[in-house]
């Protein structure tokens, strides 16, 4: 019988989890991770077998790029009191969750393999974030090769879903965000950032919370990247968006400034382990997303 322990339980990610794992402990913000005698005695009472590692310092651009010590320290804490507490209490798998950020700002060719990982920097806009990810894929692989255990980290795309934070708008990510704005445009024009020509995998969280089931449920113990094939420019996301809204809206682009012009990532080692999986194509998820939106929040 295995005793599942989820962090960040509270996210996205770990709400369809949830609906698939419903047996699983989950933790949210309530349980400061930062602190080692607080993560300790976590462990000490739960005793995980598993534990799916998902709780991250996360935000925004501009607040990546005022705070950068808080996103490096924050994460570098979280992430070393849970590994050491899993290894100390016996946690027979660890799958750790960590984010493209991690991948280098720019590479010779796309999408990145996994052996990408250390050619070159992050992206300057979330440099901190990024290593600290970077990091707990070091940290993972210096467990298994010092303590022969078998811990395992996966790297997925942008995420979104219905289980967004809706209220704050400061928490939402890029696609509750573009909905929002669209509920909110006026003059027939949606307003947006940039160019509109970066491209870049959004994937549902439920397909990511899927993945991690079936790795438990099959014994899968490699690391790999986890995203959709779909590539879009954000002005084609946003041409979906309209249409998902039943809404005419000219598109306007208010600077010349974009960020990371692509990221997008390999999923061939993904395939080869799961050839039948399924995900769910942008349109149809961010339908699910705008339905909740408009007609209320799912609990």
């Amino acid at each position: 019988m295995h005793n599942i322990l989820v962090t960040g339980g509270t996210g996205m990610v770990g709400k369809h989890l949830q609906e698939i794992l419903p047996n699983a402990t989950y933790i949210g913000s309530e349980i400061d991770l930062k602190d080692p005698i607080i993560t300790d005695a976590l462990f000490n009472k739960l005793k995980p077998t598993q534990v799916i590692h998902l709780a991250a310092k996360v935000g925004g651009i501009q607040e990546n790029i005022a705070k950068p010590a808080d996103f490096f320290d924050d994460n570098i804490l979280i992430n070393t009191n849970i590994l050491r507490s899993s290894l100390k209490y016996g946690t027979e798998r660890f799958i750790g969750v960590l984010s493209t950020c991690a991948y280098p700002d720019k590479v010779k060719s796309y999408p990145m393999k996994e052996g990408d990982l250390y050619t070159g920097p992050p992206a300057p806009t979330n440099f901190s974030y990024g290593y600290a990810k970077r990091c707990m894929a070091v940290q993972i692989d210096a467990y298994n090769k010092q303590y022969g255990t078998k811990y395992n980290y996966v790297i997925p795309c942008n995420l979104y879903s219905e289980y967004d934070n809706f209220e704050n708008k400061g928490k939402a990510h890029f696609v509750t965000a573009l909905l929002q704005k669209i509920l909110n445009a006026k003059n027939n024009t949606l307003s947006l950032l940039g160019t509109g020509k970066p491209l870049r995998q959004f994937m549902h969280a439920g397909d990511l919370a899927k993945i991690i089931k079936l790795m438990i449920d099959n014994n899968i113990y490699d690391n790999f990247n986890v995203s959709t094939k779909e590539n879009l420019s954000i002005d084609y996301m946003a041409k979906i968006a309209l249409e998902v809204t039943e809404n005419n809206y000219e598109i306007e682009y208010t600077n010349n400034v974009d960020g990371q012009f692509r990221k997008d990532v390999c999923s061939s080692k993904l395939y080869e382990t799961f050839p039948d999986f399924k995900f769910t194509q942008f349109k149809e998820g961010i339908k699910k997303v705008y339905e909740i939106m408009k007609y209320g929040n799912k609990n």
